[in-house]
């Protein structure tokens, strides 16, 4: 039932032909990461590194590369999970299926942690510095822990009912780093353990956090859980592993699961912190040196077969996309519970997650005296946006389940067309101009800092979207090379920026200015100003990257015909999104040719890589 060890899974992998193993010296600086990224483009194996120069430990990377790889390593538990959630979306699913009774009581029991006195984590101790020093992206400020576990309590209340398990990134080397007595700890907003620094600072004294590496691979799922507020990590943990997690507690420590293979025991002082960054991002950019909370570094455990399990991060798609896809099959029944009236929710991986969310809704308010005009919708919009890293989400594009039964969330072409068809942008736009956004995203006016702004679309069919360029198409001086990126959306070159003025850009400004509301132009509802449009048009994920990771709703969007009335800004013509790059944008990631070279040669006849990449 489940894997109790990070081993038990790499080796039945390697038994089922699903990982293969590279015994050649590979270095952790940057090769080792883009021998995982190349080798999950071709959706390939999982990949043991049997000898990373300068370090003694061996590591695992592309567990979770494939979807059907994440689903075999829980094959034997997903029934619990699915059996609590239909009980928790319809407790009569007990009389109307009896069988459940049988594995209901065993999941439940699952939950629970237990602690034991001792276990293979508290048999080795190492420093900082002897791990596997994994370095992704050449301008990386140093090592990162790129799958770590990081365990926090409440100050208030400590024991594991309060506890906080979360994956927030954290730098073992480099910058102004104490080495071996300290590291980095970056999280984003909304994330739990904000809560347990946030009551240490009241407090005024410092907290203890442990960071797990490895252990059984539901410790890892269960990190980047969305769970409700109350239910801990640790417990999640032990339903979809399908055991109750054994927990050790060294005198003076953190709780720590027993089968971990590496545990770094730290302390927080609240009021610390030190530059952390760079770090090639989930975005496809890099996150900058910003301040950071500060690790001081007491104990570093390892268990006598510890792996290093470790994954890279860049432009989606990328390792994490496997997570998030395994994640909404796990909840997504849960969603219509926690968010009345919705009916489902995809945050795009394509644009980088939180930048844009596509949500079908309802409309049941006044069914005597149906307005054509989005009204529940817009209540609904509200709610997801007030819904944990939901919240964190850019744009937020919403239509309503009544106008097409069988429109598919996941199908973005189609979800565009249903939208552009019948939204008016006179009426339809609704902006939040200064609140937060994505601590990784540099669209912003700041960290954390930038805007939102909800598209709602109901009612009949308005428009017909346009396929392709009118030969009539006019442009006004600086803007060229118009192309198609999906019906109803054109793509412009514009003028480089070279001096971001928000809202006030003076090309975008005279381009609305100078074309009519009657130009044929205007047939395309949507129209995206971007440097380069040939290779926006390329594929569906590049317009998608460019568009929702490059602009900031409030400062970015304009149109043609524009009106502001009683605060509500709208247009009667085309709606622009500017998404060139901008000055204060962060650079964005290239792969180093030389070592992408030597990931060629890993794949030449009789190469570890031969036939996979």
């Amino acid at each position: 039932m489940g894997y109790r060890t990070l081993k038990q899974a790499v080796n039945d992998l390697e038994n089922s032909g699903q990982l293969i193993r590279i015994d050649q010296p590979i270095e952790p600086k940057l090769l080792a990461g883009a021998i995982q990224r190349r080798v999950y483009q071709h959706q390939g194996p999982a990949l043991f590194f049997s000898n990373l120069t300068n370090c003694r430990f061996p590591a695992v990377a592309n567990l979770f590369g494939t979807l059907e790889r994440t689903r075999y390593l829980f094959r034997d538990t997903l029934r619990h999970v699915d059996t609590l959630v239909k009980l928790k979306l319809d407790p009569k699913t007990l009389l109307k299926e009896p069988s459940t009774l049988i594995s209901a009581p065993t999941a439940a029991f699952h939950l629970l942690p237990k602690k034991v006195k001792s276990g293979p984590i508290l048999q080795g101790q190492t420093t900082i510095s002897a791990l596997p020093q994994i370095k992704s992206w050449s301008n990386d400020g140093g090592a990162f822990v790129t799958l770590p576990q990081v365990y926090s309590e409440s100050s208030h209340t400590p024991g594991i009912r309060s506890s906080n398990l979360g994956m927030y990134r954290v730098q073992l080397s480099g910058n102004d780093y104490q080495p071996d007595q300290e590291i980095g700890l970056h999280y984003q907003l909304h994330r739990g353990i904000g809560v347990h620094h946030h009551e240490a600072l009241e407090l005024g004294r410092p907290f203890k956090v442990n960071i797990f590496i490895g252990g059984p691979p539901s410790l890892t799922v269960a990190a980047v859980m969305p769970l409700p507020e109350g239910m801990p990590e640790l417990a999640f943990a032990g339903l979809l592993g399908g055991h109750r997690i054994p927990l050790v507690q060294p005198s003076g420590y953190l709780p720590m699961p027993a089968e971990a293979d590496f545990v770094i025991c730290g302390t927080i002082d609240p009021k610390q912190q030190k530059a952390e960054g760079p770090f090639g991002d989930h975005l496809g950019y890099y996150s900058l040196v910003h301040d950071f909370p500060l690790i001081k570094v007491d104990r570093v455990y390892h268990r006598p077969d510890a792996i290093w399990p470790f994954t890279t991060v860049g432009r989606p798609p990328q390792e994490d996309t496997s997570f998030g896809e395994f994640i909404h099959e796990l909840t997504g029944e849960l969603i219509p519970e926690v968010l009345p009236g919705i009916k489902a929710v995809h945050a795009v991986d394509a644009a980088g997650v939180h930048p844009l969310l596509l949500a079908i809704g309802s409309e049941r308010y006044t069914p005597y005296n149906k307005l054509d005009r989005p009204q529940e919708l817009l209540t609904q919009a509200n709610a997801v946006l007030g819904q944990g890293q939901l919240s964190l989400a850019k744009y937020l594009l919403i239509a309503a389940e009544n106008d097409n039964p069988d429109l598919d969330i996941h199908n973005i072409p189609a979800f565009f067309q249903h939208l552009l068809e019948r939204i008016d942008w006179q009426r339809d736009l609704h902006f939040q101009t200064a609140t937060t956004i994505d601590t990784l995203d540099y669209s912003g006016h700041g960290l954390n800092q930038g805007s939102k702004v909800v598209m709602a679309a109901v009612g009949k069919k308005q428009r017909d979207l346009p396929t392709g360029i009118p030969e009539n198409l006019t442009l006004p001086r600086g803007f060229k090379n118009p192309a198609i990126a999906i019906p109803g959306i054109l793509l412009l070159e514009g003028p480089t920026c070279h001096e971001y003025r928000p809202g006030a850009d003076l090309n975008l400004l005279r381009f609305c200015k100078k074309v009519a509301v009657d130009d044929p132009i205007n047939n395309f509802p949507l129209i995206l100003i971007v440097d380069d449009s040939e290779f926006c048009a390329a594929t569906l994920n590049n317009w998608l990257w460019v568009c929702f990771t490059r602009s900031n709703p409030a400062t970015d969007i304009y149109g043609i015909g524009s009106f502001t009335m009683a605060k509500h800004w709208g247009c009667s013509g085309a709606l622009l999104i500017d998404a060139r790059s901008k000055p204060h944008h962060a650079p964005a990631l290239i792969d180093d040719p030389e070592i992408e070279k030597q990931v060629d040669q890993l794949a030449v006849n009789g190469g570890p890589l031969q036939g996979i990449i």
